[in-house]
This record gives structure tokens, sequence and C-alpha cells, in this order.
């Protein structure tokens, strides 16, 4: 279990969360510039809360108080960011295949090569090892970072915006892709979105973001149906009809 109650400030944003991620993936869901990102980055350690503790299966990642900071590469967090930052000079393989070195450095060449390829083979892309990382569609690329992520074997995922980049067909496909591989997976995960359609699919648990600020937890459906505030419906109703989508 992923849990993080944190505040920061950041600008004239202030972030003040409290949040829990179990083996049923967590949706952070708000419109942009709420603070979306930058409560992942809390929790991964690129950017440090004001006060507050980060837990992961009962290890202190990050407590205030007790002044305790584990460094970003030793959080066991595996993070995917909304522009995938693959490595463009890599292989598809070569970019799975480093995740795997950076974890266990002692490992052979073999082993990494065949642990980069299962997860390749694992989440369907395998056939595409050998191209470089511009020979990708978007979905392509959402499923290598993805698997280089997993590469690194974490205790938890931070997902940004996994799907943004894609076209609306393209979302729809890997959108459902991922909601089931996620849910097979087991692990905590945290996802953020702005897309109220990515939340039903993605997330069972749903937490919305508004102004750095939580003001609603629960079942997406739950709170399509009754939204805390005049924000949450506005905002959930107007997200989840802009691209069609059918009602949830």
């Amino acid at each position: 279990m992923l849990k993080a109650t944190m505040t920061g400030r950041l600008g004239t944003l202030e972030i003040d969360v409290d949040l829990e991620a179990s083996a049923t993936p967590l949706v952070l869901v708000g419109p942009n510039g709420a603070g979306k990102t930058s409560v992942l980055l809390m929790i991964l350690g690129a950017l440090r809360p004001d006060t507050g503790r980060v837990v992961l299966d009962g290890g202190v990642l990050f407590d205030a108080e007790a002044r305790v900071t584990e460094p970003v590469e030793g959080r066991g967090l595996g993070y995917v960011p909304q522009n995938y930052a693959l490595f463009p000079h890599l292989t598809v393989l070569g970019n799975v295949e480093f995740a795997v070195q950076s974890r266990a450095k002692e490992t052979s060449r073999r082993a990494s090569r065949e642990r980069a390829h299962a997860l390749l083979e694992e989440l369907g892309v395998a056939d595409f090892a050998d191209r470089r990382v511009a020979e990708l569609s978007g979905g392509e690329k959402q499923r290598v970072a993805l698997a280089r992520a997993l590469a690194a074997e974490p205790r938890a995922l931070l997902l940004d915006e996994p799907l943004a980049a894609l076209d609306v067909g393209a979302r729809r496909e890997v959108r459902a892709f991922l909601g089931a591989y996620l849910s097979k997976l087991g692990l905590p995960t945290i996802i953020v979105t702005h897309d109220a359609a990515d939340a039903a699919v993605l997330g069972r648990r749903t937490a919305v973001l508004e102004a750095g600020r939580i003001v609603q937890t629960g079942d997406w459906a739950e709170i399509l149906a009754n939204p805390a505030s005049a924000f949450v419906a506005e905002f959930t109703r107007a997200e989840a009809f802009a691209r069609g989508e059918p009602r949830v």
C-alpha cells in the first residue's frame, strides 16, 4: 500500500492531499493546473513537501517531522512521465534493458536482454524490439515506457497523463488495455489524468483534485451520480462528454 499525506507550496499553488493506493489503481483527476503532476513528483521525491509523510508497504519514504527523505532512486517507485522520456538514441529493447541493468548492475547482458524481451512480450510490443523510439506510434511508446518502468521491479507505479498524447482512437484502445493490465498487475498505482473517461476505465477509486486539494474521493460512477460540490459536478460532466464518451 502507498499512502501519502502531504502539504507544500509551489508558487501560488498550495498542495494539501491525503491519498492511498492499494492493488486497486487510484486515479487522480482534475483540470490542468490543479497540481496533479506536482503531487506525483512529491511522492516520487523529485519535489519536497513542506510537511507530511509518504509510506510504502510500511516503509517510510518521506517524513518531514522525523527528517527522513529517501532519494528518488531508493524509493522503489516506477514513474512514467507524460512525454514518456524514452531514450531516442536506443532501440525499444535498449530502453527496457537499460532499466533492468540500472536495477541490478550485476545482472548479465543475456539475463537483462531476456528480462527486457519478456516485458515487451507481456505488453504486446516485442515485435518492435529493434526499432528506434521515433518509429513508434503514441500507443506503442506508452507501452514501452510502462515496460521500462516495470523493468526496475518497482513496488508501486506513478503514471502521469499516460494517454494524453494519443489521438481519440488510440486512446480508447490503449485505455482499455491499460485498465485490464493494471488490474491484473496488482501493484499500488496512482494515475494522473484530466479526462473523465480515463478515470471511469482505469481505476475503481478516483480522487478529484481542485486547486491542490482533494475535494471528493470514491467510485467514479458514484462521483458522477453524487458530486460533492458544484465544481465536481461541472468538471465531471464536462469532461465525461467532451470526447463523446457514453455515460458511466
